[in-house]
């Protein structure tokens, strides 16, 4: 069969695969303690749905203008003035099928044929397969503990050509946790301005952030990187509201009409419904938001001293998200049974069939000397998870 190069040639999503074989595991009978995760284990909050169910008992059950309802877009410009000190008007919010969504139309509206779009790498699993795509070049700049997981303005100038079109930023970051200072952005944004090339700027987890830190978008340092920055956003992570599929962009008025453009015949508009129940969520109590971020605090410190105290294992405190990177570089090369661990996806599978714990790879994230643990789960799974872990690496020669 004479199939699609471009569509053979992305790979399935990594941390969905490992979510699935572990539901499948679990649906065998298997006792399996799941880490890969990348949503809240936190309902949706009441309010939130009683919204919806209002929004089906009163027939909003039919189309809605392709680019978002007009109160759920102008709820989203006085979220992002309110919290974020950036100031857009309805039309340049393009409201999606889930931020997944309006990242597939940031890249499809901004890069033509061989552009290059430059990633920080640990990175996404899902930013590279959407650039190529779209026909793009992924261009990766690989950070280090060192630097916390963080690109710096010397790496971005050295990754530059005149392909460049755009550069990813991810902050809070999946998969590491890192926050990007004000400063740290400020620099980014200058060198941005100076080459002209635009910022997706997918801030996600902005809620989910910890300590003394704070979110700031780069998008409100100034008026010029305002307008070359793609800000992508949603309900999912703040709300617990995975399957509710409601993402959206902030961008200019060109790009944001290309979008809506874009999206009018890919999918037509987000689920109505789903546009009430987010309303309800940007615009109601934000109880659940502090609840989640203690809970998530008090998970990640425990998983990072009991990390840290296994021998052969390491990992940096994150400072947002809920995700900690493990570094395993000092147990590759290890054998269990006469089987080799060369790098994260060994380790992985072993870890999976020999003790039941299911964690991400790092190879999915361009760091293949690391796994991604999730501690969106209870302090037991947790307890237990890294018990499981620290009796396997016991039984490695």
């Amino acid at each position: 069969m004479n199939l699609s190069k471009k569509g053979l040639s992305i790979h399935p999503s990594p941390t969905l695969s490992i979510d699935a074989k572990a539901k499948k595991m679990r649906s065998e009978g298997v006792d399996v303690i799941g880490f890969g995760a990348g949503e809240p284990d936190f309902d949706t909050p009441d309010h939130v749905k009683q919204a919806a169910i209002a929004a089906i008992e009163a027939g909003f059950t039919k189309y809605t203008p392709a680019s978002g309802t007009l109160e759920l877009k102008q709820a989203i410009c006085d979220k992002l003035k309110a919290e974020n000190g950036v100031d857009y008007a309805p039309a340049n919010i393009i409201v999606s099928n889930g931020a997944k969504h309006s990242l597939v139309n940031a890249f499809e509206a901004i890069c033509n044929p061989g552009d290059e779009v430059i990633i920080p790498a640990p990175y996404w699993v899902s930013y590279p397969e959407m650039v190529k795509l779209v026909d793009a070049v992924p261009v990766f700049v690989y950070t280090t503990e060192e630097s916390r997981f963080k690109f710096t303005v010397e790496q971005i100038k050295q990754a530059l050509t005149s392909k460049t079109k755009a550069l990813v930023l991810n902050s809070p970051s999946n998969p590491t946790g890192m926050v990007y200072s004000k400063e740290e952005l400020a620099e980014i944004a200058d060198l941005a301005v100076e080459y002209g090339i635009f910022v997706i700027s997918d801030e996600i987890y902005e809620k989910l952030i910890y300590d003394d830190f704070e979110h700031v978008s780069i998008a409100s340092i100034n008026d010029k990187i305002k307008e070359q920055t793609i800000i992508v956003n949603g309900v999912s992570k703040a709300y617990s509201m995975t399957g509710w599929r409601i993402g959206y962009t902030a961008s200019n008025a060109p790009i944001a009409k290309i979008m809506a453009n874009i999206q009018s015949h890919a999918t037509s508009n987000p689920n109505s419904i789903a546009q009430k129940a987010a309303l309800a969520a940007i615009t109601g109590p934000q109880d659940i938001v502090g609840t989640m971020v203690g809970e998530f605090v008090r998970r990640r410190d425990y998983m990072v001293e009991r990390i840290n105290a296994i021998p052969g294992l390491s990992c940096l405190k994150p400072n947002g998200a809920f995700y900690v990177m493990m570094n395993i570089s000092k147990i590759i090369g290890s054998t269990f049974a006469g089987r080799r661990i060369n790098g994260s996806d060994d380790f992985a599978d072993l870890l999976l069939e020999q003790a039941q714990v299911a964690l991400v790879p790092g190879s999915g994230f361009g760091i293949d000397t690391h796994v991604r643990l999730s501690y969106a789960t209870s302090m037991e799974n947790i307890t237990e998870g890294l018990n499981r872990i620290e009796n396997f690496l016991l039984s490695l020669t």
